[in-house]
């Protein structure tokens, strides 16, 4: 039973179709860590830690030791906006 809604942006969509064909052995990591978000955004499995600088607003969430998701949480709305996927360096650039 899901709790919370995932808000997939334009630009997760095209990232997550792009993370995908790199890295098709990650799709069912992927698929669970999604899963985990829409039950629990808090699970330990999932490392969820909020981001600083200029992404202070956002968290992030661990696929891999090296493969983030960043997110927006919205609890008040019961809503995660996912907003980027890929390597440490690639989701925490501009």
């Amino acid at each position: 039973m899901a709790a919370y809604a995932l808000v997939w942006t334009h630009t997760f969509e095209r990232t997550a179709r792009k993370f995908l064909r790199r890295h098709p052995e990650l799709a069912g990591v992927f698929e669970d860590v999604l899963l985990q978000l829409e039950v629990d955004p808090h699970a330990p499995r999932l490392r969820l830690h909020r981001l600083k600088g200029k992404h202070r607003d956002k968290h992030a969430v661990s696929l891999t030791y090296s493969q983030r998701i960043v997110l927006l949480l919205r609890f008040e709305e019961g809503q995660v906006v996912l907003l980027d996927v890929g390597s440490h360096d690639e989701t925490y650039r501009g």
